[in-house]
């Protein structure tokens, strides 16, 4: 299929894009790679303009996108180099709500910022596929295609469920998808590169409760998160002795929320580096014998953690809202026909699918709640990066296949059939 200009999408010269918009941040980039390009923090700061440029100044290329002309215009900084500057009256936005894209305005603004600072080339050089969340609404997948054929201009565009795509990069195109993501956990069948909709279920339990019962955790020990970016020096202790430090003087009118965000970044590393999910069901005894890890806070003060470490994870196996309850409730769900199909094809990707011991546990929780009657097979990739970017790899492979060109929406079929050839060539 080529597009207005004669050129094909699939070709090597013209690169189709694969964007994953996720809760805890976005992954972009060009198909047939194997990896994202970026993964941006799926949060913009919005902050007064502190220096505004003339007509004739040039704009430095920073990371920021430059929209301030006039004194009461905001400016927006996206991604960790600019986000990561404490900046009076920055406040920190999200653009997504509830797995979809709910602030259009600030997703604009992201993707200025992937054009511009990440691909560096125009839009209109390049067909954009897209990934969704099982159960995004109609009026918002309408909007995102208007947003990238009306403005952007993409010569062609495409969505795609991303349960199908994690299926597809561990090649299946039958499988149980488990996504554990930043704010929930999803179970998603998929049959023959078609999600069931109707059978797909989620719980609110995902990385950023983990994050919040490791606040807890953290709080009750009386152990202080002391901001990284508050910390001018700190000095050499013994384990466990208190934390002696220099704070830096920092600007004045800091908000609330970038401090939150920059403090949420800190137990997300401490989750990464402790958390651990023991085999079977938390035991005292049994977590206690196996050796502690070791963890140093920004302030200084550092100890071991040992049963904690596996007490903390345990909230991710909660009886009705833990992910072998949801692989269950979503193979129940589907025609008797499906299921032993779906049994031998339990996939597990999304961020928090990382977590040391997070399969292992799963695999042997559905052993006991498999029928016998089927065969449990649980696949994942062994790398945590590619168990993080699933649905971004499989995205990357369906756009560069060649029987997929004549699959995406062009901008003549768009301005032809309108929004109508989403529901049409993307159910």
């Amino acid at each position: 299929m080529s597009g207005p200009n004669g050129m094909l999408y699939g070709g090597d010269e013209i690169g189709a894009l694969v964007f994953d918009p996720g809760h805890h941040s976005l992954r972009v980039g060009y198909a047939q790679e194997d990896t994202p390009k970026a993964d941006i923090p799926a949060v913009i700061g919005v902050g007064p303009a502190t220096h505004i440029p003339d007509a004739e100044e040039k704009v430095p290329d920073g990371n920021v996108t430059q929209t301030a002309t006039k004194k009461d215009e905001l400016r927006y900084y996206i991604d960790v180099t600019e986000l990561h500057v404490p900046r009076p009256g920055m406040e920190v936005q999200t653009y997504m709500k509830d797995g979809q894209i709910d602030n259009w305005d600030l997703f604009e603004k992201m993707l200025d910022y992937c054009y511009s600072k990440v691909i560096r080339s125009p839009s209109e050089h390049h067909p954009a596929l897209f990934t969704e969340a099982v159960w995004t609404t109609r009026p918002a997948r309408e909007k995102l295609a208007e947003l990238l054929f009306e403005k952007y201009q993409a010569p062609a565009f495409f969505l795609v469920k991303n349960a199908v795509l994690a299926a597809f990069a561990n090649g299946k195109s039958t499988a149980l998808v488990v996504d554990a993501g930043a704010s929930q956990t999803s179970a998603v069948p998929v049959i023959d590169g078609y999600a069931l909709v109707s059978a797909a279920v989620r719980s609110q339990i995902g990385g950023d409760h983990l994050v919040t019962q490791a606040k807890n955790m953290l709080n009750n020990m009386h152990i202080q998160m002391v901001p990284i970016y508050s910390i001018q020096s700190k000095e050499v202790i013994r384990e466990r002795e208190r934390a002696r430090y220099t704070l830096k003087t920092l600007p004045a009118g800091l908000t609330q929320s970038w401090q939150q965000y920059m403090l949420k970044r800190q137990y997300e590393d401490f989750v990464h580096c402790v958390a651990q999910v023991s085999e079977v069901a938390y035991d005292d005894r049994t977590a206690a014998s196996v050796p502690g890890l070791h963890y140093e806070f920004p302030g200084g003060y550092h100890q071991d953690f040992g049963p904690e470490r596996f007490k903390l994870t345990e909230c991710l196996f909660e009886q009705s809202l833990g992910a072998p309850h949801l692989v269950c409730a979503a193979a129940g769900a589907c025609d008797a026909d499906a299921r032993a199909a779906l049994w031998g094809a339990v996939v597990a990707c999304g961020g928090g699918a990382c977590a040391a011991g997070w399969l292992e546990r799963l695999a042997k929780e559905l052993a006991g709640r498999a029928p016998s009657a089927h065969r449990l097979k649980t696949h994942a990739p062994p790398a945590p990066n590619e168990r993080r970017f699933a649905a971004w790899i499989g995205g990357s492979i369906l756009a560069s296949i060649g029987s997929f060109q004549q699959m995406w929406i062009s901008s003549q079929e768009y301005d032809e059939g309108g929004k109508g050839q989403l529901e049409r060539k993307c159910p």
